[in-house]
Protein backbone atom coordinates (compact mmCIF):
# COMPACT_ATOMS: atom_id res chain seq x y z
CA UNK A 1 0.00 0.00 0.00
CA UNK A 2 2.90 2.60 0.85
CA UNK A 3 4.67 1.94 -2.57
CA UNK A 4 1.09 2.10 -4.30
CA UNK A 5 0.84 5.50 -1.97
CA UNK A 6 3.96 6.43 -3.34
CA UNK A 7 3.74 5.63 -7.01
CA UNK A 8 -0.12 7.88 -6.95
CA UNK A 9 2.05 10.49 -5.21
CA UNK A 10 4.27 10.85 -8.10
CA UNK A 11 1.82 10.84 -10.47
CA UNK A 12 -0.13 13.76 -9.13
CA UNK A 13 3.27 15.63 -8.74
CA UNK A 14 3.52 14.76 -11.95
CA UNK A 15 0.39 15.76 -12.84
CA UNK A 16 0.74 19.33 -11.31
CA UNK A 17 3.74 19.97 -13.32
CA UNK A 18 2.30 19.49 -15.96
CA UNK A 19 -0.50 21.61 -15.48
CA UNK A 20 1.58 24.95 -14.63
CA UNK A 21 3.59 23.93 -17.86
CA UNK A 22 0.56 23.86 -19.79
CA UNK A 23 -0.74 27.02 -17.71
CA UNK A 24 2.18 29.09 -18.18
CA UNK A 25 2.88 27.94 -22.14
CA UNK A 26 -0.64 28.90 -22.97
CA UNK A 27 -0.12 32.52 -21.88
CA UNK A 28 2.55 33.38 -24.02
CA UNK A 29 1.45 31.21 -27.21
CA UNK A 30 -1.93 32.96 -26.56
CA UNK A 31 0.14 36.50 -26.36
CA UNK A 32 -2.04 39.27 -26.54
CA UNK A 33 -5.23 37.70 -28.06
CA UNK A 34 -5.64 36.16 -24.18
CA UNK A 35 -6.42 39.43 -23.15
CA UNK A 36 -7.80 41.74 -25.99
CA UNK A 37 -10.21 41.04 -29.18
CA UNK A 38 -11.16 43.40 -32.35
CA UNK A 39 -13.71 45.07 -30.89
CA UNK A 40 -17.38 44.38 -31.82
CA UNK A 41 -17.97 48.01 -32.37
CA UNK A 42 -15.76 49.30 -35.09
CA UNK A 43 -16.89 51.39 -36.94
CA UNK A 44 -15.93 50.76 -41.21
CA UNK A 45 -15.74 53.07 -44.03
CA UNK A 46 -18.76 54.66 -45.28
CA UNK A 47 -19.01 54.76 -49.57
CA UNK A 48 -18.01 58.22 -50.47
CA UNK A 49 -21.14 60.16 -51.71
CA UNK A 50 -20.12 63.45 -51.98
CA UNK A 51 -17.71 66.59 -50.47
CA UNK A 52 -17.93 68.33 -47.35
CA UNK A 53 -16.12 71.89 -47.32
CA UNK A 54 -13.03 72.68 -48.83
CA UNK A 55 -10.35 72.79 -45.68
CA UNK A 56 -9.59 76.75 -46.88
CA UNK A 57 -8.46 79.06 -44.07
CA UNK A 58 -11.09 79.45 -41.21
CA UNK A 59 -12.86 76.04 -42.64
CA UNK A 60 -14.32 73.78 -39.79
CA UNK A 61 -15.30 70.43 -39.95
CA UNK A 62 -16.81 68.44 -36.71
CA UNK A 63 -17.81 64.95 -36.60
CA UNK A 64 -19.56 63.35 -32.77
CA UNK A 65 -19.21 60.43 -32.51
CA UNK A 66 -20.02 57.73 -29.79
CA UNK A 67 -17.79 54.54 -30.37
CA UNK A 68 -18.66 51.33 -28.74
CA UNK A 69 -15.03 50.38 -28.41
CA UNK A 70 -12.90 49.84 -25.08
CA UNK A 71 -9.59 50.60 -25.85
CA UNK A 72 -9.15 53.01 -29.22
CA UNK A 73 -5.97 52.69 -31.51
CA UNK A 74 -7.41 54.96 -34.57
CA UNK A 75 -9.46 57.04 -36.27
CA UNK A 76 -9.05 57.52 -40.19
CA UNK A 77 -11.05 59.81 -42.43
CA UNK A 78 -11.13 59.93 -46.50
CA UNK A 79 -10.13 62.60 -48.36
CA UNK A 80 -11.11 63.86 -51.89
CA UNK A 81 -8.48 66.19 -53.92
CA UNK A 82 -10.60 66.86 -57.16
CA UNK A 83 -7.72 65.46 -59.01
CA UNK A 84 -5.60 68.62 -58.70
CA UNK A 85 -2.73 69.69 -57.10
CA UNK A 86 -3.24 71.11 -54.01
CA UNK A 87 -1.46 72.75 -51.08
CA UNK A 88 -1.31 73.88 -47.63
CA UNK A 89 -1.83 71.88 -44.57
CA UNK A 90 -4.73 69.74 -43.17
CA UNK A 91 -5.05 69.30 -38.82
CA UNK A 92 -7.23 66.57 -37.62
CA UNK A 93 -7.41 66.14 -34.15
CA UNK A 94 -9.64 63.75 -31.74
CA UNK A 95 -11.19 65.69 -28.80
CA UNK A 96 -12.92 64.20 -25.76
CA UNK A 97 -15.12 66.79 -24.17
CA UNK A 98 -12.56 69.84 -23.58
CA UNK A 99 -9.38 67.24 -23.74
CA UNK A 100 -7.38 66.63 -26.86
CA UNK A 101 -6.51 63.36 -27.32
CA UNK A 102 -4.76 63.06 -30.92
CA UNK A 103 -3.82 65.63 -33.50
CA UNK A 104 -1.97 65.11 -36.71
CA UNK A 105 -0.95 67.56 -39.29
CA UNK A 106 -0.64 66.35 -42.97
CA UNK A 107 0.89 68.49 -46.33
CA UNK A 108 -1.80 68.42 -48.68
CA UNK A 109 0.34 68.46 -51.74
CA UNK A 110 0.70 64.50 -50.34
CA UNK A 111 -2.90 63.57 -50.43
CA UNK A 112 -4.68 62.05 -53.29
CA UNK A 113 -7.92 61.17 -54.58
CA UNK A 114 -9.67 58.89 -51.62
CA UNK A 115 -6.69 58.69 -49.22
CA UNK A 116 -6.98 57.71 -45.88
CA UNK A 117 -5.43 60.30 -43.29
CA UNK A 118 -5.34 58.65 -39.81
CA UNK A 119 -5.26 59.55 -36.15
CA UNK A 120 -3.27 56.77 -34.49
CA UNK A 121 -2.12 56.17 -31.19
CA UNK A 122 1.37 54.19 -29.96
CA UNK A 123 -1.13 52.86 -26.56
CA UNK A 124 -4.58 52.47 -27.12
CA UNK A 125 -6.83 55.30 -25.36
CA UNK A 126 -8.94 53.74 -22.90
CA UNK A 127 -12.24 55.18 -21.37
CA UNK A 128 -13.84 56.32 -24.46
CA UNK A 129 -16.48 53.77 -24.80
CA UNK A 130 -19.86 55.41 -24.92
CA UNK A 131 -18.21 58.60 -24.49
CA UNK A 132 -18.74 61.67 -26.62
CA UNK A 133 -15.92 61.99 -28.67
CA UNK A 134 -15.47 64.73 -31.57
CA UNK A 135 -13.25 64.34 -34.70
CA UNK A 136 -12.13 68.01 -35.61
CA UNK A 137 -10.50 69.27 -39.03
CA UNK A 138 -9.44 72.21 -40.70
CA UNK A 139 -6.40 74.04 -42.44
CA UNK A 140 -4.76 76.65 -43.85
CA UNK A 141 -4.69 76.55 -47.66
CA UNK A 142 -6.08 78.79 -50.50
CA UNK A 143 -9.32 78.90 -51.50
CA UNK A 144 -9.22 76.68 -55.04
CA UNK A 145 -5.99 74.66 -53.90
CA UNK A 146 -7.59 72.77 -50.41
CA UNK A 147 -7.91 69.24 -49.93
CA UNK A 148 -12.26 68.09 -48.77
CA UNK A 149 -13.17 65.93 -46.69
CA UNK A 150 -16.07 62.99 -47.78
CA UNK A 151 -18.98 62.27 -46.55
CA UNK A 152 -21.95 59.64 -46.86
CA UNK A 153 -25.54 61.72 -46.93
CA UNK A 154 -27.94 58.36 -47.17
CA UNK A 155 -26.98 56.06 -44.15
CA UNK A 156 -29.39 57.30 -41.63
CA UNK A 157 -26.88 59.01 -38.38
CA UNK A 158 -26.86 57.12 -35.38
CA UNK A 159 -27.43 57.96 -31.96
CA UNK A 160 -25.01 60.67 -31.09
CA UNK A 161 -23.28 60.91 -34.37
CA UNK A 162 -24.06 64.78 -35.81
CA UNK A 163 -21.52 67.05 -38.42
CA UNK A 164 -21.43 70.27 -38.37
CA UNK A 165 -19.82 72.03 -41.39
CA UNK A 166 -18.89 75.29 -40.54
CA UNK A 167 -20.92 75.27 -37.59
CA UNK A 168 -24.01 74.48 -39.42
CA UNK A 169 -25.20 71.05 -39.03
CA UNK A 170 -25.43 69.23 -42.03
CA UNK A 171 -27.28 65.88 -42.91
CA UNK A 172 -24.44 62.69 -43.16
CA UNK A 173 -21.36 61.54 -41.84
CA UNK A 174 -18.15 62.01 -42.52
CA UNK A 175 -16.56 58.94 -44.34
CA UNK A 176 -14.48 57.68 -41.27
CA UNK A 177 -13.47 54.43 -39.49
CA UNK A 178 -12.41 53.81 -36.07
CA UNK A 179 -11.23 50.83 -35.08
CA UNK A 180 -9.49 49.17 -31.45
CA UNK A 181 -9.97 46.04 -29.06
CA UNK A 182 -12.30 44.95 -26.48
CA UNK A 183 -11.04 43.60 -23.14
CA UNK A 184 -11.51 40.20 -22.48
CA UNK A 185 -12.69 39.53 -18.99
CA UNK A 186 -11.02 36.00 -18.59
CA UNK A 187 -7.58 37.14 -20.10
CA UNK A 188 -7.40 39.45 -17.58
CA UNK A 189 -7.83 37.43 -15.20
CA UNK A 190 -6.05 34.73 -16.47
CA UNK A 191 -3.88 34.00 -13.43
CA UNK A 192 -6.54 34.42 -10.62
CA UNK A 193 -8.64 31.60 -12.92
CA UNK A 194 -5.41 29.71 -13.14
CA UNK A 195 -4.44 29.33 -9.66
CA UNK A 196 -8.15 29.00 -8.69
CA UNK A 197 -8.01 26.11 -10.95
CA UNK A 198 -5.12 24.73 -9.93
CA UNK A 199 -6.33 25.08 -6.36
CA UNK A 200 -9.51 22.85 -6.72
CA UNK A 201 -7.00 20.27 -8.64
CA UNK A 202 -5.14 19.89 -5.43
CA UNK A 203 -7.91 19.74 -3.25
CA UNK A 204 -9.24 16.71 -5.69
CA UNK A 205 -6.13 14.98 -6.02
CA UNK A 206 -5.21 15.27 -2.15
CA UNK A 207 -9.35 13.52 -1.91
CA UNK A 208 -7.93 10.86 -4.35
CA UNK A 209 -4.83 10.10 -2.52
CA UNK A 210 -6.17 10.39 0.82
CA UNK A 211 -9.32 7.54 0.33
CA UNK A 212 -6.37 5.42 -1.89
CA UNK A 213 -4.54 5.07 1.52
CA UNK A 214 -7.69 4.33 3.35
CA UNK A 215 -7.87 1.61 0.84
CA UNK A 216 -10.88 3.27 -0.64
CA UNK A 217 -10.44 3.80 -5.08
CA UNK A 218 -12.12 6.38 -6.80
CA UNK A 219 -12.97 6.48 -10.33
CA UNK A 220 -9.50 8.01 -11.62
CA UNK A 221 -7.42 5.41 -9.36
CA UNK A 222 -9.21 2.97 -11.05
CA UNK A 223 -9.11 4.18 -14.49
CA UNK A 224 -5.50 4.64 -13.77
CA UNK A 225 -4.69 0.78 -12.70
CA UNK A 226 -6.68 -0.21 -15.95
CA UNK A 227 -4.55 1.55 -18.17
CA UNK A 228 -1.26 0.18 -16.19
CA UNK A 229 -2.81 -3.57 -16.62
CA UNK A 230 -4.24 -3.44 -20.08
CA UNK A 231 -1.67 -0.78 -21.55
CA UNK A 232 0.00 -4.08 -23.50
CA UNK A 233 -3.50 -5.14 -24.50
CA UNK A 234 -4.55 -1.76 -25.86
CA UNK A 235 -0.81 -1.41 -27.97
CA UNK A 236 -1.38 -4.56 -29.39
CA UNK A 237 -5.05 -3.47 -30.54
CA UNK A 238 -4.04 -0.28 -31.58
CA UNK A 239 -1.21 -2.09 -33.64
CA UNK A 240 -3.45 -5.08 -35.24
CA UNK A 241 -5.84 -2.23 -36.24
CA UNK A 242 -3.15 -0.11 -38.16
CA UNK A 243 -1.66 -2.90 -40.28
CA UNK A 244 -5.08 -4.80 -40.62
CA UNK A 245 -5.62 -1.34 -42.09
CA UNK A 246 -2.96 -1.51 -44.85
CA UNK A 247 -2.73 -5.19 -45.12
CA UNK A 248 -1.23 -6.56 -48.59
CA UNK A 249 -1.37 -2.51 -49.89
CA UNK A 250 1.60 -1.96 -51.74
CA UNK A 251 2.25 1.94 -50.53
CA UNK A 252 1.46 0.76 -47.17
CA UNK A 253 0.92 3.59 -44.45
CA UNK A 254 1.87 5.83 -47.58
CA UNK A 255 -2.08 6.00 -47.76
CA UNK A 256 -2.10 8.01 -44.44
CA UNK A 257 0.53 10.59 -45.81
CA UNK A 258 -1.01 10.73 -49.27
CA UNK A 259 -4.74 10.33 -48.93
CA UNK A 260 -5.42 13.83 -47.27
CA UNK A 261 -3.32 15.35 -50.19
CA UNK A 262 -5.36 13.40 -52.85
CA UNK A 263 -8.87 14.04 -51.32
CA UNK A 264 -8.01 18.29 -50.64
CA UNK A 265 -6.41 18.38 -54.67
CA UNK A 266 -9.86 16.88 -55.89
CA UNK A 267 -12.05 19.05 -53.77
CA UNK A 268 -9.57 22.08 -54.69
CA UNK A 269 -10.44 21.77 -58.57
CA UNK A 270 -13.80 20.86 -58.25
CA UNK A 271 -14.37 24.55 -55.35
CA UNK A 272 -12.08 26.58 -56.85
CA UNK A 273 -11.89 26.02 -60.73
CA UNK A 274 -15.72 24.62 -61.14
CA UNK A 275 -17.41 26.59 -58.08
CA UNK A 276 -15.11 29.28 -58.01
CA UNK A 277 -14.44 29.36 -54.34
CA UNK A 278 -13.33 32.99 -52.82
CA UNK A 279 -12.00 31.66 -49.67
CA UNK A 280 -8.45 32.81 -49.17
CA UNK A 281 -5.98 30.86 -49.25
CA UNK A 282 -8.42 28.03 -50.09
CA UNK A 283 -5.57 25.11 -50.44
CA UNK A 284 -4.92 25.27 -46.47
CA UNK A 285 -8.43 26.06 -45.72
CA UNK A 286 -9.52 22.91 -47.50
CA UNK A 287 -6.79 20.31 -46.00
CA UNK A 288 -7.21 21.38 -42.78
CA UNK A 289 -10.94 20.69 -42.77
CA UNK A 290 -10.30 17.52 -44.49
CA UNK A 291 -7.74 16.39 -42.33
CA UNK A 292 -10.15 16.57 -39.11
CA UNK A 293 -13.11 15.11 -40.61
CA UNK A 294 -11.40 12.16 -41.66
CA UNK A 295 -10.32 11.56 -38.79
CA UNK A 296 -14.10 11.97 -37.22
CA UNK A 297 -15.23 10.02 -40.01
CA UNK A 298 -12.48 6.89 -39.74
CA UNK A 299 -12.67 6.86 -35.86
CA UNK A 300 -16.45 6.87 -35.64
CA UNK A 301 -16.66 4.36 -37.82
CA UNK A 302 -14.07 1.78 -37.31
CA UNK A 303 -15.26 2.36 -33.07
CA UNK A 304 -19.07 1.25 -34.87
CA UNK A 305 -18.08 -2.12 -35.08
CA UNK A 306 -15.42 -2.29 -32.43
CA UNK A 307 -17.66 -4.71 -30.32
CA UNK A 308 -19.29 -6.90 -32.72
CA UNK A 309 -15.49 -7.06 -34.95
CA UNK A 310 -13.88 -8.34 -31.57
CA UNK A 311 -17.08 -10.79 -30.51
CA UNK A 312 -14.73 -13.59 -30.15
CA UNK A 313 -12.28 -11.87 -27.67
CA UNK A 314 -15.52 -10.89 -25.92
CA UNK A 315 -16.75 -13.80 -25.39
CA UNK A 316 -13.93 -15.96 -24.53
CA UNK A 317 -11.47 -13.80 -22.46
CA UNK A 318 -12.63 -10.96 -19.71
CA UNK A 319 -11.31 -7.62 -20.14
CA UNK A 320 -13.05 -3.96 -19.98
CA UNK A 321 -14.99 -3.35 -23.01
CA UNK A 322 -14.43 -0.06 -23.33
CA UNK A 323 -10.86 -0.82 -24.73
CA UNK A 324 -12.07 -2.02 -28.11
CA UNK A 325 -13.96 1.40 -28.97
CA UNK A 326 -10.49 3.12 -27.33
CA UNK A 327 -8.32 1.27 -29.47
CA UNK A 328 -9.78 1.89 -32.65
CA UNK A 329 -9.77 5.65 -31.65
CA UNK A 330 -6.63 5.35 -30.83
CA UNK A 331 -5.52 3.63 -33.95
CA UNK A 332 -7.33 6.57 -35.93
CA UNK A 333 -5.34 9.17 -34.00
CA UNK A 334 -2.23 7.70 -35.82
CA UNK A 335 -3.57 8.72 -39.02
CA UNK A 336 -4.05 11.37 -38.09
CA UNK A 337 -0.65 12.12 -36.84
CA UNK A 338 0.77 10.94 -40.17
CA UNK A 339 -2.03 13.36 -41.89
CA UNK A 340 -0.54 16.40 -40.11
CA UNK A 341 2.69 15.98 -42.10
CA UNK A 342 1.27 17.19 -45.72
CA UNK A 343 -1.46 19.32 -43.76
CA UNK A 344 1.40 21.64 -42.19
CA UNK A 345 3.33 21.25 -45.92
CA UNK A 346 0.58 22.18 -47.92
CA UNK A 347 0.25 25.48 -45.29
CA UNK A 348 3.92 26.58 -45.85
CA UNK A 349 3.77 25.70 -49.45
CA UNK A 350 0.39 27.89 -49.98
CA UNK A 351 2.38 30.61 -48.30
CA UNK A 352 0.61 30.79 -44.64
CA UNK A 353 3.04 32.06 -41.95
CA UNK A 354 2.86 29.79 -39.03
CA UNK A 355 3.04 31.31 -35.64
CA UNK A 356 3.39 30.57 -32.44
CA UNK A 357 -0.41 30.22 -32.29
CA UNK A 358 -0.54 27.24 -34.63
CA UNK A 359 0.83 24.94 -31.38
CA UNK A 360 -2.62 26.07 -30.01
CA UNK A 361 -4.23 23.98 -32.35
CA UNK A 362 -3.09 20.55 -30.69
CA UNK A 363 -5.73 22.03 -27.87
CA UNK A 364 -8.56 21.59 -30.52
CA UNK A 365 -7.52 18.18 -32.37
CA UNK A 366 -7.24 16.98 -28.65
CA UNK A 367 -11.03 18.02 -28.06
CA UNK A 368 -11.76 16.79 -31.13
CA UNK A 369 -10.29 12.99 -29.93
CA UNK A 370 -12.42 12.89 -26.84
CA UNK A 371 -15.39 14.01 -28.85
CA UNK A 372 -14.76 11.14 -31.00
CA UNK A 373 -13.98 9.04 -28.45
CA UNK A 374 -17.48 9.76 -26.86
CA UNK A 375 -19.28 9.12 -29.91
CA UNK A 376 -17.24 5.97 -30.91
CA UNK A 377 -19.09 4.46 -27.84
CA UNK A 378 -22.30 5.80 -28.22
CA UNK A 379 -21.95 3.97 -32.16
CA UNK A 380 -20.60 0.98 -30.64
CA UNK A 381 -23.25 -0.25 -28.04
CA UNK A 382 -26.02 0.91 -30.73
CA UNK A 383 -24.57 -1.38 -32.82
CA UNK A 384 -24.57 -4.66 -31.17
CA UNK A 385 -28.71 -4.04 -30.14
CA UNK A 386 -29.41 -2.12 -33.11
CA UNK A 387 -27.82 -3.38 -36.40
CA UNK A 388 -29.64 -1.22 -38.29
CA UNK A 389 -26.76 1.69 -36.90
CA UNK A 390 -24.44 1.34 -38.82
CA UNK A 391 -26.82 2.51 -42.15
CA UNK A 392 -27.65 5.07 -40.25
CA UNK A 393 -24.51 6.33 -39.39
CA UNK A 394 -23.54 6.38 -43.44
CA UNK A 395 -26.21 8.46 -43.89
CA UNK A 396 -25.25 10.70 -41.06
CA UNK A 397 -22.04 11.16 -41.37
CA UNK A 398 -22.66 12.37 -44.93
CA UNK A 399 -25.24 14.96 -43.83
CA UNK A 400 -22.55 15.68 -41.31
CA UNK A 401 -19.86 16.42 -43.80
CA UNK A 402 -22.09 18.82 -45.74
CA UNK A 403 -23.05 20.54 -42.36
CA UNK A 404 -19.51 21.14 -41.69
CA UNK A 405 -17.80 24.15 -43.78
CA UNK A 406 -15.08 22.39 -44.92
CA UNK A 407 -14.99 22.80 -48.78
CA UNK A 408 -17.36 26.42 -48.36
CA UNK A 409 -16.98 29.18 -46.18
CA UNK A 410 -19.35 29.74 -43.08
CA UNK A 411 -20.67 32.77 -44.33
CA UNK A 412 -22.16 31.37 -47.33
CA UNK A 413 -24.59 30.29 -44.92
CA UNK A 414 -28.37 32.30 -44.69
CA UNK A 415 -28.88 33.73 -41.28
CA UNK A 416 -32.00 31.33 -40.92
CA UNK A 417 -29.75 28.52 -41.26
CA UNK A 418 -26.74 29.87 -38.77
CA UNK A 419 -28.55 27.03 -36.67
CA UNK A 420 -27.06 24.51 -38.15
CA UNK A 421 -23.23 25.82 -37.45
CA UNK A 422 -24.41 26.65 -33.81
CA UNK A 423 -25.78 22.83 -32.91
CA UNK A 424 -22.56 21.48 -34.75
CA UNK A 425 -19.66 20.43 -32.47
CA UNK A 426 -17.11 20.07 -35.27
CA UNK A 427 -17.75 23.64 -36.64
CA UNK A 428 -16.32 24.62 -33.19
CA UNK A 429 -13.39 22.49 -33.53
CA UNK A 430 -12.69 23.40 -37.05
CA UNK A 431 -12.91 26.79 -37.03
CA UNK A 432 -10.89 27.45 -33.64
CA UNK A 433 -8.30 25.22 -35.26
CA UNK A 434 -8.05 27.82 -38.30
CA UNK A 435 -7.61 30.60 -36.39
CA UNK A 436 -4.92 28.99 -35.11
CA UNK A 437 -2.97 27.43 -38.00
CA UNK A 438 -4.18 30.58 -40.49
CA UNK A 439 -4.77 33.72 -38.77
CA UNK A 440 -1.99 33.08 -36.74
CA UNK A 441 -4.28 34.33 -33.18
CA UNK A 442 -5.43 32.32 -30.82
CA UNK A 443 -9.33 32.07 -30.21
CA UNK A 444 -10.99 33.82 -27.21
CA UNK A 445 -10.55 31.84 -23.76
CA UNK A 446 -14.56 30.95 -23.53
CA UNK A 447 -13.64 29.28 -27.22
CA UNK A 448 -11.10 26.80 -25.53
CA UNK A 449 -14.16 26.02 -22.66
CA UNK A 450 -16.56 25.65 -25.03
CA UNK A 451 -14.86 23.14 -26.91
CA UNK A 452 -13.48 21.35 -23.99
CA UNK A 453 -16.48 21.16 -22.64
CA UNK A 454 -18.28 19.87 -25.59
CA UNK A 455 -15.92 17.01 -25.57
CA UNK A 456 -16.13 16.04 -22.39
CA UNK A 457 -19.64 15.75 -22.59
CA UNK A 458 -19.69 13.80 -25.52
CA UNK A 459 -17.29 11.52 -23.60
CA UNK A 460 -19.61 11.51 -20.48
CA UNK A 461 -22.65 10.32 -22.18
CA UNK A 462 -21.07 8.18 -24.22
CA UNK A 463 -19.17 6.53 -21.52
CA UNK A 464 -22.44 6.44 -19.49
CA UNK A 465 -24.34 4.64 -22.19
CA UNK A 466 -21.64 2.01 -22.89
CA UNK A 467 -21.09 1.24 -19.02
CA UNK A 468 -24.90 0.63 -18.73
CA UNK A 469 -24.82 -1.68 -21.14
CA UNK A 470 -21.89 -3.19 -21.88
CA UNK A 471 -23.20 -6.42 -19.17
CA UNK A 472 -25.56 -7.41 -21.75
CA UNK A 473 -23.18 -7.35 -25.08
CA UNK A 474 -22.72 -11.44 -24.89
CA UNK A 475 -26.26 -11.84 -25.18
CA UNK A 476 -26.59 -10.09 -28.89
CA UNK A 477 -23.39 -11.13 -30.28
Amino acid sequence: MLNGALNLKRIIISTLAVYIALVVSFYFLAGDQLRYRDSSGNVDLLPAESGTVEMSQGAVIEQNIRLNIQRLNSVSVQFGVYYRQNSGTVIMELWRGDGLLLQQSYDAADIQEGMLLTLSSDTPIEDVYDVPLTIRIYGDSEPGAAVTPLMNTTQPAKDGFSLYLNGEQAEGMLCFSAYGTDSIWMGLHYWELAAALGVLLVLLFFVVWYRYRRGKRSFIVSTLLAVKKYRFLIRQLVSRDFKTKYKRSVLGIFWSFLNPLLMMLIQYFVFSAIFKSNIPNFAAYLIIGTVMFNFFSESCGSSLTSILGNAGLITKVYMPKYIYPLSRTLSALVNLAISIIPMLIVCLVTGVRLKKSAILALFFFACLFIFCLGIGMLLAASMVFFRDTLFLWNVLSMVWMYATPIFYPETILPDKFRIVLLINPLYYFLKSARMCLMDGISPEPVMYIKCFLIALVTLLAGAAVFYRKQDKFVLYL
